[in-house]
Order: C-alpha cells, then sequence, then structure tokens
C-alpha cells in the first residue's frame, strides 16, 4: 500500500488554512491594528496609542454594558443549566412517553436566534403578547399592561433572559443527559444496594461522575451567552435607554450607527481577550484539576 506523503498531506490542509487567514486571522489582525487608530468617515487614520483602550475603562457606557452581558450571562446559564440538569435527570428515568416530549423538548433548537427573537418580542408585546395575557388570566396580573416587558428599563434584560432561556436550554439538556446515559449503572445498582436514595444518587454519584461533560457544557454556553447578539436585537436593539445593552451590541453600534471603527475595535479586542484568557483558565482547570494531597 502506498503511502501518502507529508507534502501531499499539507495540500488537503491548505483550502482551510487559506480560509481560516482570510476570514479569521487578517481580520483579527487589522481589527488590533484600528484600535491604536482614529479613524474618520473618509478612511484616514490618526495613530493615538492606547486612548480607544482608556476610553473604554473609564466610559461610563462601556462599563454599563459589560455589567449588562455579566447579568444576562449569569441568569440565563443558571437557569438553562438548573432546568436542562431536571429534565435530563427525567429522561434519564426512560418513562413512557418521555422519547416523544424529548423530541419536542429539541424543537427550540431547530429555530434560528433571529427567529426566536422577533416570536418573543411578538409573545411578550404589551399590545397583543401572549405572555401578558397568560399572566393576567391566571391572576399573576391584574391587567395584561402591567409589565411593559421591552418597554421599561426594569424587565428589558430579563425579557432577552427568557427567550435565551428556551432556546438554549435543549442544549444543556442534550449535553447532560449523554453524560448520565454514559454512567456505569453498577455504580447506580451499588448505590440502591447501599440503601443511597434518589437525591443521594444525583448529588453524590451522578453529578461527580458527569462533572467534566457538565463543566464543558457550562463553558460552551458561558461564551456563547456572552456573544448573544441576535435575540437581543431582534427584541429590544439594546434599548429602552441601554438597559438591554450588551457588549456584542455596543460593539455593532459603535461600529455601524456612529462609524467609529477605532473604539469599536478596542472594545472587540477587550471582548475577545477576556474569553480567551476565561476559556483558557476554564479548561485548564477542567482538564488538569489539583490533586489534593491525601
Amino acid at each position: 500500500m502506498r503511502l501518502i506523503s507529508r507534502k501531499t498531506l499539507l495540500l488537503f490542509f491548505l483550502p482551510g488554512a487559506v480560509f481560516m487567514g482570510a476570514f479569521l486571522i487578517y481580520p483579527i489582525i487589522t481589527m488590533v491594528a484600528d484600535s491604536f487608530f482614529q479613524i474618520g468617515i473618509t478612511g484616514e487614520k490618526t495613530f493615538i496609542g492606547l486612548e480607544n483602550y482608556i476610553r473604554a475603562f473609564t466610559a461610563g457606557g462601556f462599563l454599563k454594558q459589560l455589567k449588562n452581558t455579566l447579568i444576562y450571562i449569569a441568569v440565563a446559564v443558571s437557569f438553562e443549566t438548573a432546568i436542562g440538569l431536571l429534565f435530563a435527570l427525567f429522561f434519564e428515568l426512560n418513562y413512557k412517553g418521555s422519547k416523544v416530549i424529548r423530541s419536542f423538548m429539541m424543537a427550540p433548537l431547530m429555530i434560528a436566534p433571529l427567529v426566536a427573537g422577533l416570536t418573543w418580542k411578538l409573545m411578550m408585546s404589551s399590545s397583543f403578547g401572549i405572555v401578558n395575557e397568560l399572566l393576567a388570566e391566571i391572576g399573576i396580573l391584574s391587567s395584561s399592561s402591567d409589565i411593559l416587558w421591552l418597554a421599561d428599563e426594569r424587565w428589558s434584560l430579563a425579557a432577552c433572559c427568557i427567550a435565551d432561556i428556551w432556546l438554549t436550554t435543549p442544549f444543556m439538556m442534550l449535553m447532560i443527559l449523554a453524560g448520565l446515559q454514559g454512567l456505569d449503572s453498577s455504580m447506580l445498582e451499588a448505590a440502591k444496594i447501599d440503601g443511597a436514595g434518589m437525591l443521594q444518587q444525583v448529588f453524590a454519584i451522578k453529578l461527580p461522575v458527569i462533572k467534566p461533560v457538565l463543566l464543558t457544557a457550562l463553558s460552551v454556553r458561558i461564551i456563547d451567552a456572552a456573544r448573544t447578539f441576535d435575540i437581543i436585537w431582534a427584541m429590544t436593539e439594546g434599548g429602552p435607554n441601554s438597559s438591554s445593552e450588551t457588549l456584542s451590541i455596543i460593539i455593532y453600534k459603535t461600529l455601524t450607527r456612529y462609524n467609529d471603527v477605532g473604539y469599536a475595535s478596542a472594545m472587540a479586542v477587550v471582548f475577545i481577550a477576556v474569553l480567551v484568557i476565561f476559556t483558557l483558565v476554564f479548561m485548564q482547570s477542567l482538564w488538569n484539576p489539583k490533586k489534593k494531597n491525601c
């Protein structure tokens, strides 16, 4: 059998390398370079050093969007993980009809985030939205206009979180369920013989064993939630009064609406750096846990 030479193998990677260079590496290098300049409407560049970065960390707007992003991540990912875990534990029991319910649970994953955002925007409308109508029907609200989900600064970010939770909880459920189904049944049988109850099995056996799967799913979701754009843009465009504006939204607005390429590039560099550092630290702690001394 004739072996393929190393040069021939490298040729197979060439299209992918060209694609990454043109659409990933080159834009990142250009973005980092632009972050040190003030770029006018006509494209003229004036070198200003770290001024855009200083502006990013001292401007109140950027810090507010950072706070909104952290709140969005904490609320959305926490609820998605908790609800996904509960459903995964339920489906693991394999009750009659659970496979049908699980199939319906997967439906949101088939929907584009932009479509999901537009759908929830209509559902949360204060004029004809079904969400307020249902809440008023069951007595939680006195009228369907009590909560202005998309027009009230107190509720706009929460509304986007609800849409994200609905959209992405099936992903967390699927990841956790895959981990649970890979458990060694002999461990659970031994725990049952020792008299362990259902909660003891969950917290003493299932969760510790699937910890790598759970942490991997969490890292993916945290990064994905941090860069969420479609849902928030479709529902509120970051409003009202920037109450639901996250870092991805303000970077987009700064670039397209205010045409401040240098400042937008600086914020994007900071954003990417934070995500990269988080990923490296998280994965390092996941795959190289510190050994406890006995």
